[in-house]
This record gives C-alpha cells, sequence and structure tokens, in this order.
C-alpha cells in the first residue's frame, strides 16, 4: 500500500491535508500530516513522529511519498531520522516545496500509480501552479464596458 505523508514547519501539513479532504475523497484516509508547531521543539517533535509511527504499524512492503516545505529543515530532518529508524525510508521518495497541487496529484495516485510516476507527476504539476495571475484581457474589457 502506498501512503501520503505531509511533513512540515506550523500548521501548513495539517492545512494542505484538511484542503486535501475536499477534493480527495478517500484518498485521505491514507494520508497523513505532521507539523512542528510553533513553540515545540524538536524532541517534541521527535516524539509526536515516533507516536505517529507507534500507532500506524506500516508493514514492511508499504511505499511512502513524503512531501516537506522544506528539504533540509527540521521537521523533514526529524522526521526523516524517526522514518529511517523503523526502516520505512528504503521505501520512500522526499520531495520538498509542497504545495497544494502537489499534495493533490499525490493523493489522488497513490492507488493507481508508481511510486515513481506519482513523484514525476506531482513535481510537475506543483511546478505548472505556480506562475503569475494575469486576468484575462477579454474581463477586462467586459468590466471597462460596464462603467460606461
Amino acid at each position: 500500500m502506498k501512503y501520503l505523508i505531509l511533513v512540515s514547519h506550523g500548521q501548513f501539513a495539517e492545512g494542505v491535508k484538511t484542503s486535501l479532504e475536499m477534493f480527495a475523497g478517500d484518498a485521505v484516509k491514507k494520508t497523513f500530516a505532521l507539523c512542528l508547531h510553533n513553540g515545540d521543539s524538536q524532541a517534541d517533535f521527535n516524539q509526536q513522529v515516533e507516536a505517529f509511527l507507534q500507532e500506524q504499524q506500516f508493514a514492511a512492503d508499504d511505499e511512502f511519498i513524503v512531501l516537506a516545505d522544506i528539504i533540509g529543515g527540521s521537521p523533514l530532518t526529524t522526521f526523516l531520522a524517526a522514518f529511517a529508524n523503523h526502516n520505512y525510508l528504503e521505501n520512500a521518495v522526499v520531495l520538498g516545496g509542497m504545495n497544494f497541487s502537489m499534495a493533490l496529484t499525490a493523493a489522488v495516485s497513490l492507488d493507481i500509480m508508481t511510486k515513481e510516476k506519482i513523484v514525476q507527476t506531482a513535481l510537475s504539476e506543483g511546478q505548472a501552479a505556480m506562475k503569475q495571475y494575469e486576468p484575462e484581457a477579454q474581463a477586462a474589457d467586459e468590466a471597462d464596458e460596464d462603467d460606461i
């Protein structure tokens, strides 16, 4: 089975997961959010991660897509150290720069794509979603006509 794990500073991962509940249906049952909250220490977060891993009891052949807000940040490095200690890291891919498009793509693809294809697709969707919004010229022209 494949799982999506969101890791972040603050409440970012929890917010992404909450938004996924609106779009991803049952896929959120295989999606988890772990957050290093403001005021918590790295040791506090490590305890949270350990409790999560003990509770989940993943199988040896389970696969994981881990999305993090920042590669190299303390939430991700703490999570990965604990994940490795439980021998899950070998079956995981880790992506940084998480955005909602990446998470949605990964979540809805867990049952239909390989781990490698999910990574490729999620990165592509995440990059495509990052652009400056440009109002269409027609919409601007219609607004001008309404002012007359």
